[in-house]
């Protein structure tokens, strides 16, 4: 039960339902949000969530649903019912129409039924017997119109209706070109119908001249449209066979009429299947609108709710600010909340929010909050909000409040959660608290759930002492003295009341004076708890700080791990291709000297022969030689000085000098190395070309021979997609790509609008659109790199 009458406007549903009624597609989606309501079947909520999300994950995916030609033939259903009544042929189309989208969302389903088995099983109920079908298809062209086929007598009477449209239409063409030649025809016109009948214009001064019957003329009477005596009668014969034709096609329109009206009982169920579909659409829609998730749902009270949005609020602010998430966690031996804090703070946001999301819970709808957070069932829902004055029952606001409180009281049990705005307000405070701390007693008594705001002492005193409810607070920055519309669980808030007075430019004479009327020990509680605030908030500020870091530390570890593992890796498949690249050397090198020594034999070494086979050894020796750094300077090596051995990677330090020897420290290892095989670290350069190839070439090589132009992303769920666009255009860039393509099919649009906002923040891209329409189109985009 949920009260007032007005609940759903109070907190704003109405709002939602509209834009449910947005997003359906035909009258019979509309038709099932207009009956949404509050349920506590916890099987039939449980069912209605899980097909909001598998919907949901269909949109994600961008799939390509068959969301076309839902239509609500329920009128035509409803003529084809009554006995020897006959559906026109515009309603057979719409019916058909229909029955294949029915039919082609069934087919869709089936072969997901594992992905999305809530939504497969609604489709049970579709039973359309294929000769109905197959009867209106076959009868049906595409464009709604009587197939000549339909029967054998209107194949027959269309044909010698062709034929005789054709003999009248050559003989009036005949008869016009005389006219013309005869000057009897205006200029500018042509033979045309009037009545049915081809006739002919001409000028109202010859109309004499012309064997025939006037069948119309123009609106200034000088012209006259004229059927000439010659085909008189076959016009005649044209209107006989039109009315025979009608006929025909209206007893074939009978027939299948009667087909339709014996199979009304399996056809009305698919029609509840297809507006099903249409409102679980709509539902799936909003649900991506607002980030809306399926929480861990109980069959009984609860409510522990993590990064909880209003879903309003979340739409208007969108693009402008981010809303503050809200969470709120009631156990069951503290099941009731109050909120206190300064005003324009957040209190009733947060009363709404709980009220809103855990309505929309129980309508069917996913709600805009952490997966990992729990929603329970209430089997009543009560509110108390707003100015309730009524002039017609002669209520002030605070009577309406005690009415309430009073239908609250007589209803409310462990079942219900009530939503309490400004407890007590609306009288002096002294009776107001009072009896506000009273009403609160007695909920908690009847094992009430429930979130209540007050500015109240005396409540926030009563929920410090009371076991089953807690305090809670609004936190407020008291430097820049704005609210930061965070809840904080387990202290009462201050209302800042001082603060506020102050900032809005009331003078300090003014302030002195209200402290002294309040008193030293109602502002000094009013301090402590502002300190408490002031101190909580800096130590959250502080921790987050601290978490931030550690984040950051952990994710600079994992990048430093990852980096060692790609450093390991591809100093192995670097060793591994110079080891093969020396043995192909090697092998090249000893098949060239046993040529060459053989060329000497047979040739008996004769003195040209043997300089050609010289040079042609010598250009092997350039080709086998090993590349070596280039020293810029001979500068004199002294101890302390880190140097290489020339040709090598390694550094070492110079430990001491003699006699043109040094010893030379390379980490555990001294050795003994004569000074001209040395070079100091900083007088050399490496050869830029092999430089390139060491820190690029083997990955860059592999990246060439394994990338493809093309990234598929259909199917994927919307948040992978932003990681595996990024990756691709990185890989492209790197590898001196033009263009790419990203393959993310047509759908929704869901996939397509996703990648080209990511496309729009990279800086590497210089343009994009859609692809030829004869390759894809709008399911395929095209991007040009710089």
């Amino acid at each position: 039960m949920v009260y007032p009458a007005e609940f759903e406007s109070k907190i704003g549903f109405d709002q939602i339902r509209q834009r449910l009624l947005n997003y359906c597609l035909c009258p019979l989606g509309v038709r099932r949000v207009e009956e949404i309501e509050f349920r506590t079947d916890f099987d039939l909520l449980q069912k209605l969530l899980r097909q909001n999300l598998e919907f949901k994950l269909i949109l994600e995916k961008d799939e390509e649903f068959p969301a076309i030609n839902f239509i609500d033939p329920g009128d035509y259903l409803k003529t084809a019912a009554i006995e020897d009544s006959f559906l026109e042929e515009e309603g057979f189309h719409t019916i058909l129409l229909s029955l294949q989208a029915i039919l082609a969302c069934k087919q869709f389903l089936a072969t997901r039924s594992e992905i999305y088995p809530e939504l497969f099983s609604l489709s049970h109920v579709v039973n359309i017997p294929k000769s109905v079908v197959q009867a209106i298809e076959s009868k049906f062209d595409d464009k709604g119109q009587v197939r000549d086929s339909a029967s054998a007598d209107l194949g027959r009477i269309r044909k010698r209706l062709r034929e005789e449209q054709g003999r009248v239409k050559r003989l009036v063409d005949q008869i016009f070109r005389q006219a013309i030649e005869h000057g009897w025809v205006p200029e500018a016109v042509s033979t045309t119908i009037r009545d049915g009948r081809l006739v002919i214009p001409i000028s109202a001064e010859h109309k004499r001249k012309l064997q025939g019957f006037i069948v119309d003329e123009s609106s200034t009477g000088q012209t006259v449209y004229m059927e000439p005596a010659e085909v008189l009668e076959a016009n005649n014969e044209i209107r006989d066979l039109h009315h025979a034709e009608r006929r025909e096609i209206v007893k074939i329109l009978r027939d299948l009429t009667r087909l339709v009206r014996e199979h009304l009982p399996d056809l009305i169920p698919a029609y509840d299947f297809l507006s099903i579909i249409d409102f679980t659409r709509a539902k799936a829609k909003f649900s991506l609108d607002i980030g809306a998730e399926l929480p861990e749902v109980k069959p009984y009270p609860y409510l522990n709710w993590m990064q909880a949005r209003h879903p309003l609020l979340f739409l208007s602010l969108r693009g402008k600010r981010e809303v503050v998430p809200l969470t709120i966690d009631l156990p069951e031996e503290q099941s009731f909340l109050l909120i206190s804090g300064p005003n324009a703070g957040g209190k009733s946001v947060c009363l709404k929010t709980v009220g809103l999301l855990q309505y929309m819970a129980q309508c069917g709808l996913l709600v805009p909050m952490h997966d990992r957070s729990t929603v329970g069932i209430f089997k009543n829902i009560f509110l108390d909000i707003g100015d309730q004055q009524s002039l017609e029952n002669d209520l002030s606001t605070y009577s309406s409040h005690l009415k309430n409180m009073a239908y609250f009281l007589e209803n409310a049990n462990e079942q219900t959660l009530v939503l309490l705005d400004e407890l007590g307000a609306g009288t002096d405070p002294n009776f107001g608290g009072g009896i506000a701390e009273a009403i609160l007693d007695q909920l908690l008594k009847q094992g009430t759930w429930g979130v209540a705001t007050t500015h109240y002492y005396n409540l926030k005193l009563f929920a410090g002492k009371h076991s089953r409810i807690r305090n809670g607070a609004m936190q407020f920055d008291s430097k820049k003295l704005e609210p930061l519309f965070q809840l904080e669980i387990g202290k009462p808030g201050s209302s800042f009341a001082i603060e506020i007075a102050r900032k809005t430019g009331l003078s300090d004479t003014t302030i002195k004076n209200a402290e002294a009327i309040i008193g030293k020990e109602l502002t000094g509680l009013e301090s402590l708890m502002k300190s408490v605030a002031d101190e909580k908030q800096a130590l959250g500020m502080r921790l987050r700080e601290i978490q931030a870091k550690e984040k950051q530390l952990s994710e600079s570890l994992k990048r430093y791990e990852k980096l060692a593992d790609e450093l390991s890796s591809k100093k192995k498949e670097i060793i591994d291709k110079a080891k093969n690249e020396a043995s192909l050397l090697l092998r090249e090198t000893n098949r060239e000297i046993e040529k060459t020594i053989r060329h000497i034999r047979e040739n008996k070494a004769e003195k040209k022969e043997t300089k050609r086979v010289r040079e042609g050894l010598q250009g092997l020796v350039q080709k086998v030689k090993p590349v070596v750094r280039e020293v810029i300077s001979n500068e004199k090596i002294a101890v302390g000085d880190s140097v290489r051995l020339v040709g090598q990677e390694v550094s070492g330090k110079v430990i001491s000098i003699k006699d043109e020897i040094a010893l030379v420290q390379f980490g555990d290892l001294r050795s003994q190395i004569k000074l001209k095989k040395l070079v100091r670290s900083d007088q050399v350069i490496s050869n830029p070309t092999i430089s390139r190839v060491k820190s690029l070439g083997v990955d860059v090589i592999s990246k060439q021979t394994t990338f493809v132009g093309t990234l598929d992303i259909r199917g994927k769920r919307v948040e992978e997609v932003n990681a595996l666009v990024d990756q691709f255009l990185d890989n492209a860039l790197l590898l001196g790509q033009a263009e790419v393509r990203i393959l993310h099919g047509k759908g929704e649009g869901v996939l397509r609008k996703v990648v080209r906002e990511q496309l729009k923040l990279n800086r590497g891209v210089a343009s994009f659109a859609d692809e030829h329409v004869d390759r894809g189109g709008d399911g395929i985009t095209v991007v040009v790199l710089k």
